[in-house]
């Protein structure tokens, strides 16, 4: 995970409907740059709805929401309707955003050793700068942890 004071790696990727977007399109706002597994699974489900549920008090607080996994375009506009999520999901199958924010890596599940996405959270202040790195997510209530 990168260390909070860090400037957040620039990243471009394509969203849901094709479209690219860009770290710099954030800029001079605060966003939270969240990480998850796959769509549609258990714990992405409740921590998506978590956010959505929560995107008032987001916005009303000056951040943006930016989700990244290694889905498809058409599996986030799939998860997205599904869930009337209101923020925008980037598809990194190339896993370059991943492995630039170190999200990407050996993990443990049900006692075996595989490399996958680690569900982690960033918050990225409006210069770019990373004030805040969640590495143990509580996907039930993410916005406790972020607010």
């Amino acid at each position: 995970m990168l260390p909070k004071g860090t400037k957040a790696p620039y990243f471009e990727g394509t969203d849901e409907n094709g479209s690219t977007i860009r770290l710099t399109d954030f800029a001079g706002q605060k966003l939270v740059l969240y990480f998850y597994p796959k769509d549609s699974t258990p714990g992405c489900t409740a921590e998506a709805c978590d956010l959505r549920d929560n995107y008032g008090r987001f916005l009303s607080s000056g951040y943006r929401i930016l989700g990244v996994s290694r889905d498809s375009a058409a599996s986030h506009q799939r998860f997205i309707a599904r869930y009337s999520l209101p923020f925008h999901l980037i598809s990194d199958t190339g896993l370059t955003i991943l492995k630039a924010y170190e999200a990407w890596g050996e993990k443990k599940m049900y006692g075996k050793v595989t490399e996958g996405t680690l569900r982690t959270t960033y918050i990225i202040d409006e210069q770019g700068v990373i004030i805040d790195a969640i590495g143990k997510v509580d996907t039930k209530n993410p916005t406790a942890q972020i607010l």
